[in-house]
C-alpha cells in the first residue's frame, strides 16, 4: 500500500518539479498547475501565519475582520518559514503537506475498504479506483461537449466527487478525508464487534472527528451526517424486523447512539464555535453569503457514477444480506447521494465528500469469493475499469502541459515578482495595495499586504469592487473620484503594470497624490500621498 501511495504522490508531483525547473530569468513558477487562484490564497494564508497571526484574516478584502480559528494547518505551516526566499519556502512546505496528506488519505482509504473487503486483491483494486478513478466525463470531453448541461464533468473540477484532484493539488482536503475515513473505520470497529462501550475507541473517533473539523469544517459535518444516516437506518430496520431476534437489536442501537454522543463531545466545542462565529462576524457572514458552490445537473452525477453504479447495487444487496451491523453504513451513505448533493445549502456540492469511497466498496463487494458461489469474477470485469482512470490521466497531462508551455497564471513575470518583493520589504503588514484583479490575487502570496479584491469568495463585494478598480485605472475617471476611492479603501500603494495598463490609458505618474517609489521599466509602485503630508 505504501509503495503504491508513494508512486502516486511522486507522479502527481512531477508537474510541479518540472514547473520549478522551467523557471528562468523572465518568469517564476507559482507552485500550482490548476486552481491557481485558490493556490495563491493558500500561500497567502501561510504567509499571514508566518507574520505571527494565529487567527485567520483574509488579505483579499479591506473590510474589517475580527479573526477566526480557520485554515489552521496553513497558518501553522507558515510559521516554519522565515528570511530570504520565503515564498519559495512556503510553496515547498505546501507541497510537503500535500505529499504527506496524500499518503495519509490513501492509507485511510485502504483501511476503510479493508473493513468490508477481505481479499487483498480487492483491497488493492479498491484503493486504485478510489484514489485514481473517475467517471465517464472524459468521453464528453472527447466529443467536444465539455460544457454539457452547463458544466464541466465533475471529475475535472470537484475534488469531493472523486479523489484524484485533491491528491493532485489540494492538501487540506486530503487531510480532512483521511480523518473522515479513519474516524468512520474506528466508529465501525467500536460498534460492530464490541459488546460494551470502549472509551479508548470513542476518544479515537472523536479525535478524528475534531481533526476533520480543523482541516475542513464541512467534512466534520459530513462525518456526523454519515453516522446519523447509519443510526437512522438501523432504527428503521429494527422497527421493520422487530420479530427477527437474529437481526439487529435495540441494545446494540442504543450502544451506537451512546458512542456517537460521547465521541461528538470532542469536536462539539470547535464546531459550535465555528458555527457561531460564521453567523455573527459581519465579514464571515458576507463571505458565506457569496461563497456559492452549487451541485450541477443530476445527470452529471449519473455521468460520474453511472459506470460503477450497477456493481454498487449488487454489492449493497449482498452486503445487507449478510446482516452485518456495519453493512448499512456504506449503503446508506451511497443512497443519500441525492440528499447530500442537493441540500438547501450554498455549499451543497461539498456535501458528497468521500461518498466515492463508499460506492467503490459496494461495487467491489460482489467480487469477493466469500460472498456466494455465484460471485462475479474480477478478471472478466476489471480490465473495463481502465475507463475509470482516463480522466485522471487527462488531468495529469493537463498539468504537464501547463508547465511545459509557461504562461499566466501558472507562471508570473519576474519583473512583477520584483515589484511584489519591494512591497514585501517596504510596506507594513496589512497595508492595502491597489492592483488589477489578476495581480491582486498573486500579490498576497509574496507580500503580507491586503488588496481591494483578488479572490472570488474571500473578496466581499468582489463584483462591484472589481468594477471600481477597473474604473480607477481608466483614463476617463476624474482625479477626485480616484482620491475618494483611495480614501474609502484605505489604500497605501498603487501597482502599475501590464494588467493595470490594459484597464485604461491613465498614467499614475501624472497624479500629484502618488509618488513613484519603485520602477523596473515594466512594473511601477506608487505610494499614496496623504492630504496632510
Amino acid at each position: 500500500m505504501w509503495a503504491f501511495a508513494g508512486v502516486v504522490m511522486f507522479a502527481t508531483s512531477l508537474p510541479y518539479l518540472i514547473g520549478f525547473s522551467n523557471q528562468g530569468e523572465q518568469r517564476q513558477f507559482t507552485g500550482f498547475v490548476f486552481g491557481v487562484e485558490d493556490g495563491n490564497s493558500y500561500i497567502a494564508k501561510m504567509l499571514t501565519g508566518a507574520k505571527g497571526t494565529w487567527l485567520f484574516r483574509t488579505p483579499y478584502t479591506t473590510q474589517s475582520q475580527g479573526g477566526v480559528v480557520a485554515f489552521l494547518p496553513y497558518l501553522l505551516l507558515g510559521k516554519l518559514s522565515a528570511g530570504p526566499g520565503q515564498h519559495e519556502q512556503l510553496v515547498a512546505l505546501y507541497h510537503m503537506f500535500r505529499f504527506l496528506s496524500g499518503l495519509l488519505v490513501m492509507h485511510a482509504t485502504y483501511d476503510f475498504i479493508a473493513y468490508f473487503l477481505d481479499e487483498i486483491r480487492l483491497r488493492k483494486a479498491g484503493l486504485a479506483i478510489a484514489t485514481l478513478g473517475g467517471g465517464l466525463g472524459w468521453a464528453i470531453i472527447f466529443l467536444g461537449r465539455e460544457n454539457w448541461l452547463g458544466e464541466l464533468p465533475l471529475e475535472f473540477y470537484s475534488p469531493e466527487t472523486f479523489g484524484f484532484l485533491a491528491l493532485f493539488g489540494i492538501a487540506h482536503l486530503n487531510l480532512a478525508r483521511a480523518a473522515l475515513l479513519w474516524g468512520l473505520t474506528a466508529y465501525l470497529h467500536s460498534v460492530d464487534r464490541a459488546e460494551t462501550l470502549d472509551l479508548n475507541k470513542i476518544f479515537r473517533i472523536g479525535g478524528f472527528w475534531l481533526l476533520a473539523a480543523i482541516a475542513q469544517p464541512l467534512t466534520a459535518l459530513v462525518f456526523g451526517i454519515v453516522i446519523g444516516l447509519h443510526i437512522s437506518g438501523l432504527c428503521l430496520i429494527q422497527i421493520w424486523s422487530w420479530k427477527k431476534k437474529n437481526y439487529f437489536n435495540a441494545k446494540k442501537i442504543k450502544q451506537v447512539g451512546e458512542s456517537l454522543f460521547l465521541a461528538g463531545l470532542i469536536p462539539a466545542p470547535f464546531m459550535i464555535y465555528n458555527f457561531l462565529t460564521f453567523n455573527r462576524d459581519p465579514y464571515l457572514i458576507a463571505w458565506t453569503a457569496q461563497n456559492i458552490i452549487k451541485s450541477p445537473h443530476p445527470l452529471q452525477y449519473v455521468l460520474a457514477y453511472g459506470a460503477i453504479a450497477p456493481f454498487a447495487y449488487l454489492g449493497g444487496r449482498r452486503l445487507l444480506a449478510q446482516s452485518r451491523f456495519s453493512a448499512l453504513l456504506p449503503v446508506a451513505w451511497a443512497l443519500a447521494l441525492p440528499i447530500l448533493a442537493y441540500m438547501p445549502f450554498n455549499l451543497q456540492r461539498r456535501m458528497p465528500e468521500g461518498i466515492w469511497v463508499a460506492i467503490v466498496v459496494l461495487a467491489l463487494y460482489p467480487f469477493q469469493s466469500t460472498v456466494s458461489a455465484n460471485k462475479i469474477r474480477l478478471g472478466r470485469w476489471f480490465p473495463l475499469a481502465g475507463v475509470l482512470f482516463i480522466s485522471s490521466l487527462l488531468l495529469l497531462a493537463g498539468g504537464l502541459l501547463a508547465v511545459v508551455h509557461p504562461s499566466l497564471p501558472v507562471f508570473r513575470p519576474k519583473s512583477e515578482i520584483m515589484a511584489f518583493k519591494y512591497l514585501a520589504e517596504n510596506a507594513s503588514v496589512n497595508d492595502v495595495v491597489l492592483a488589477a484583479y489578476s495581480s491582486s490575487n498573486a500579490l498576497p502570496a509574496w507580500a503580507p499586504v491586503r488588496v481591494v479584491v483578488g479572490h472570488g469568495p474571500e473578496s466581499v463585494g468582489g463584483l462591484e469592487l472589481t468594477t471600481k478598480v477597473n474604473d480607477f485605472y481608466s483614463f476617463d475617471t476624474t482625479d477626485q473620484a480616484r482620491r475618494t476611492f483611495l480614501d474609502e479603501q484605505g489604500i497605501y500603494y498603487v501597482l502599475w503594470g501590464p494588467a493595470e495598463r490594459d484597464l485604461g490609458g491613465w498614467n499614475p505618474r501624472t497624479a500629484s497624490y502618488l509618488e513613484n517609489v519603485f520602477d523596473n521599466g515594466e512594473y511601477s509602485v506608487f505610494s499614496v500621498i496623504n492630504a496632510d503630508d
